[in-house]
């Protein structure tokens, strides 16, 4: 018994040593997407405020923000306690920001929308739809790293040109908005709306911000 006990542990030693040294997920990545799934869902709430502006759907927005905010703080926290690091320290907390100033710019959106007592239209229902579609890409890019960086590459390219869809957007928008307005109160509501188109103009440029990124990790360490 005890002999077999001592060549079932000599036999385990190479599995054992294979486990050791089989490569972990990187939790990195898994909190970058984790992330990226909070602000996903916050951009399909912001489609459905635009649909059905209403409190329960800016307090859903609310709640998935500081659900992001915890989940980046974790991952501030694991980054400063680990001492060596798949992916460069600087370019990951780039990463974990730029992700977190999209739904920082969501959040905004909805909350100005509903103190300012602005009612969505067909610009903002477009812009909030590109916004999800935008990040949906992000998500997917993060997702294929780093079996398939190539992969993740053409989704971080798909998630940039939605950012010159949602450009044109906005252009419509402020055109359509900057008519000669016909009394003091239209151009109250013109000066409330292109503070809330510009909140969804900058979180596309941070889509894009974060696709650049995504781009440059592929190139340096995949």
């Amino acid at each position: 018994m005890f002999l077999d006990r001592i060549l079932r542990g000599f036999q385990s030693i190479p599995q054992r040593l294979a486990d050791n040294f089989r490569k972990k997920p990187d939790r990195f990545l898994e909190r970058l997407r984790q992330h990226a799934q909070i602000t996903l869902e916050a951009s399909e709430a912001l489609r459905d405020y635009m649909k059905h502006p209403n409190k329960k759907n800016a307090e859903r927005i609310g709640k998935l923000e500081k659900n992001a905010d915890e989940v980046r703080r974790i991952f501030i926290d694991e980054l400063n306690r680990t001492f060596v690091v798949p992916i460069d320290r600087a370019d990951l907390q780039t990463l974990s920001r730029s992700i977190d100033d999209i739904l920082d710019e969501i959040w905004a959106t909805v909350n100005e929308m509903d103190l300012l007592n602005v009612e969505p239209n067909a610009h903002l229902r477009e812009m909030a739809e590109s916004i999800s579609i935008e990040i949906e890409e992000i998500l997917l890019a993060l997702e294929r790293l780093p079996k398939h960086a190539g992969v993740a590459t053409t989704h971080a390219i798909r998630a940039r040109s939605g950012d010159n869809r949602l450009e044109r957007q906005y252009a419509e928008a402020l055109a359509d908005l900057f008519q000669e307005p016909k009394d003091l109160y239209a151009l109250v509501d013109i000066l409330k709306r292109r503070e809330i188109y510009r909140h969804l103009f900058h979180a596309s440029e941070r889509v894009a911000d974060v696709a650049n990124l995504i781009e440059d990790v592929v190139v340096k360490f995949y």
